[in-house]
């Protein structure tokens, strides 16, 4: 208990002094995982909804092998961008190896197969009360999508904070293709991993409070903005 408390005093102090790494470290980790939220949406969205509104022949076996890459290993997409990333590797002369755009391709690869896959769950529901309307008004399939993206868009909303919250939580990965470089690279998960391998376990716990802290606060933030419970209930 006393290292917990200890944590919690280590965030408190770290908060309230605005700590300058503190404040470095937070400002990419928000910076990297936001950027990978939107670009994993920007393509995540438009193809779980067509895959939605679509039939084809290996249907089946393409939303198979989505939910099976929902739980796709980070450190085997932290392998995978590495190689390809490195100087021996196909993209190696771009010198992206140990950088936040690294970073940002490895949470890409990870969220993209779950946001696709919880909307093409949203918007299947969505199709089935749309289907009629659609047809009878002689819709394009690009129309459709567009249609139930914009009507579906706060059950999306729900897609893309998942999203948001796997990528947030990442280290495996990002400890590989970033390299947890100090005022380069660190970001907040690999912070915790670096503190607890040296024992300072109550920074450890301040740094992992400042982390779901930032979590919560974008989850708020995000549906303050779009309003989603705007006229509920309790």
């Amino acid at each position: 208990m006393d290292t917990l408390w200890e944590g919690m005093r280590q965030a408190a102090l770290l908060l309230w002094s605005l700590d300058p790494d503190l404040l470095e470290i937070t400002l990419l980790s928000l910076q990297v995982t936001l950027t990978a939220t939107v670009i994993a949406a920007a393509i995540g969205l438009p193809f779980g909804a067509w895959l939605a509104v679509n039939r084809f022949r290996m249907r089946r076996y393409v939303i198979a092998v989505l939910n099976a890459l929902m739980g796709l290993p980070p450190v085997v997409v932290g392998l995978f961008v590495y190689v390809m990333l490195s100087r021996s590797g196909p993209f190696g002369v771009l010198g992206l190896l140990f950088t936040p755009t690294a970073m940002v391709i490895a949470q890409v690869i990870i969220i993209t197969p779950i946001i696709i896959s919880i909307a093409h769950q949203a918007i299947r529901e969505l199709w089935a009360d749309y289907h009629d309307l659609l047809i009878s008004l002689n819709a394009s399939r690009w129309q459709r999508i567009v249609t139930l993206i914009v009507d579906g868009r706060r059950t999306l909303l729900t897609a893309a904070l998942a999203g948001f919250g796997r990528a947030i939580g990442e280290v495996g990965a990002i400890m590989i293709v970033g390299g947890n470089i100090d005022h380069a690279t660190r970001v907040l998960t690999t912070a915790i991993a670096l503190e607890t391998g040296k024992g300072e376990f109550g920074m450890a716990l301040a740094l992992g409070f400042v982390l779901i802290a930032l979590a919560i606060a974008v989850n708020f933030a995000v549906h303050a903005l779009s309003r989603t419970e705007r006229g509920s209930r309790w």
